[in-house]
């Protein structure tokens, strides 16, 4: 006659069993690792709006909580607090963008076509030219037209639609988990912040060093870099238009991008444009706009050491620079952000492997 079978609980081997703890566990732990690094890669398609809500919201986070006082409620507070970024920030700097892209990249033809680096020059600085193009005048086509037409280029302008669809779909996407993700991590970010402390296959005291490198890059690229950077263009804008130059805010927001070179900086905008003016027959104008850009370039030097208290990155700015570049060339334009929070993080990870490797 069988035996029955001995019911064991769950998770209990046999008390036979030759196999130690930690071998019956193994496989476990690689299915838990599996299911976590497959969880990680649903979020990868919006790491950088997530990345920016957090950033945003951690920066945010002293002003939320005095509001939550006055308002009565987190909640509110971060409802207010998104809305108000909302449109008095990111509606502004979306239109702002586009236009911005549109005349730079008929500057950018204008160049293309000049006859030398002197004609060059004097297309970036006129205070006058011929302007958009007239749309041509409608006409009317015939069915037969149409149809011809259709065949030669239907394929390709069907690629560039989708093309275009896709873009203008993620871009979409991509703003909805900016602006929920906001108010979500202002209103519940610190108990998330908690869950991971707790939950981390990790001591807390190097979760928590390696939360503070990643908000630390958040402030130091949003206040101690961007609006040192914002600030220089600002300033080196108002030259621009003081002086009539016609593209003066698709050149001002050049000189934003360049205050981060740390070789020239702002300089290798205003400079040239003070060279270009002083061959156009405009000495006056150059010497305004030379004078314009050593306060723009002096301006770094002062303002700074100033934000940095609030915003400091522990970073050399020649590293900074690198991790720009190579993050722009591996991620594409998102990529000067996860440039240097890679290697920030880098960084912070190595210490702490030599930490332990110390003790």
């Amino acid at each position: 006659m069988a035996q029955p079978l001995r019911r064991e609980s769950l998770g209990a081997a046999p008390a036979s069993s030759p196999l130690p703890l930690g071998a019956r566990l193994a496989p476990l732990r690689w299915l838990i690792v599996t299911i976590c690094l497959g969880a990680l890669m649903v979020f990868v398609p919006l790491w950088v709006p997530l990345i920016l809500a957090a950033w945003v919201a951690i920066i945010a986070h002293p002003l939320h909580t005095r509001l939550s006082r006055k308002l009565g409620g987190s909640h509110r507070a971060a409802g207010a607090m998104t809305v108000s970024f909302v449109l008095i920030a990111l509606v502004p700097l979306v239109g702002l963008t586009a236009a911005l892209t549109g005349r730079a990249i008929e500057l950018t033809r204008q160049i293309l076509r000049s006859e030398d680096g002197a004609a060059a020059l004097r297309t970036v600085v006129s205070s006058s030219g011929n302007g958009p193009a007239h749309p041509a005048s409608l006409q009317v086509f015939d069915v037969e037209k149409l149809i011809d037409m259709a065949q030669q280029h239907g394929a390709n302008a069907w690629r560039a639609l989708s093309a275009i669809a896709g873009a203008a779909t993620a871009l979409v996407v991509g703003l909805l988990i900016f602006v929920l993700g906001i108010y979500e991590f202002l209103v519940h970010g610190t108990r998330i912040y908690q869950w991971l402390v707790d939950h981390a296959p990790i001591p807390r005291g190097y979760v928590h060093r390696l939360g503070n490198a990643f908000s630390e890059t958040g402030r130091g690229l949003f206040i101690g870099v961007g609006l040192t950077a914002l600030l220089q263009g600002a300033l080196a804008t108002i030259g621009y238009v003081a002086v009539g130059i016609r593209e003066a805010f698709v050149l001002g927001a050049l000189t934003v991008v360049a205050s981060v070179i740390p070789a020239g900086g702002a300089a290798l905008v205003w400079a040239p444009v003070s060279i270009a003016l002083a061959i156009g027959g405009r000495p006056v104008a150059a010497v305004v706009m030379l004078v314009i850009g050593l306060i723009v370039s002096t301006a770094d030097n002062v303002v700074r050491p100033m934000l940095s208290r609030y915003g400091k990155l522990r970073m050399p700015t020649f590293l900074l620079l690198v991790s720009m570049l190579g993050g722009l060339a591996l991620f594409g334009g998102w990529g000067v952000l996860l440039g240097p929070l890679l290697v920030r993080l880098a960084v912070e990870g190595l210490e702490i492997w030599r930490e332990r490797a110390i003790a």
